[in-house]
């Protein structure tokens, strides 16, 4: 049985997908992932929704958790909640430095567990995409369902520094390569250049594995 604190090893239980789409008539990308969890569905809903359980394996959020209402992650996006349709999915404006893009998750009832649907929709920014490719966006959403699978199944908050210690350790470097390449075979599937995306993952890589103060930039 996998172990659900094991980021590598929880990596495999993540499905990838990337599809081109359109909204508004602007051309955007479709970031889907998947995940089942040994946990009900009444459970995974209220992790994924509770200002207080939110902290404890994603990021600490304020606002009007309500429909209509304005959300903000700490330090992270916000929005607004367009949808809620409890215990089965939810959709929400996501806001980011300047930009504006949509995620919505959902959850349906399995054998012995729940299956999550991650779908987050974003314009196209050309270079950005020829830079990092899906991996930017990608590799931060699976640190969170990796996250959510440890909270479940062992109730323990996470360590952000203890997190941030390990994405800078070989092991680290190693999940992060694994996550920045799959999602680059996911991009290649939906017909992106083999060799470009294979670039863009190293770029990812670096991206996540870098400390601040380590960073040529810094």
């Amino acid at each position: 049985m996998t172990d659900p604190t094991d980021p590598i090893a929880s990596a495999g239980l993540v499905t990838r997908e990337i599809r081109t789409g359109e909204r508004d008539g602007e051309p955007t990308k479709v970031l889907v992932a998947r995940r089942a969890y040994r946990a009900d569905q009444a459970d995974v809903w209220d992790a994924l929704t509770s200002a207080e359980r939110l902290p404890r394996w994603f990021l600490p959020v304020s606002g009007d958790l309500e429909v209509g209402g304005r959300y903000q992650f700490e330090g992270n996006a916000g929005g607004v909640v367009e949808r809620c349709d409890a215990p089965d999915s939810l959709a929400v404006t996501w806001e980011f430095g300047g930009g504006m893009s949509w995620l919505e998750v959902r959850l349906s009832k399995l054998e012995g567990g729940t299956s999550l649907e991650l779908v987050h929709e974003a314009p196209v920014d050309p270079e950005m995409w020829r830079q990092f490719g899906p991996g930017a966006v990608g590799v931060g959403w699976d640190g969170a369902i990796h996250g959510l699978g440890v909270h479940l199944a062992t109730g323990v908050p996470l360590d952000p520094a203890a997190f941030e210690a390990f994405m800078v350790s070989p092991e680290g470097v190693a999940y992060a390569r694994l996550l920045a390449g799959a999602w680059a075979e996911a991009a290649i599937a939906d017909g992106d250049d083999p060799e470009a995306a294979q670039a863009a993952a190293e770029a990812v890589v670096g991206f996540y594995t870098t400390l601040p103060e380590e960073s040529p930039e810094a």
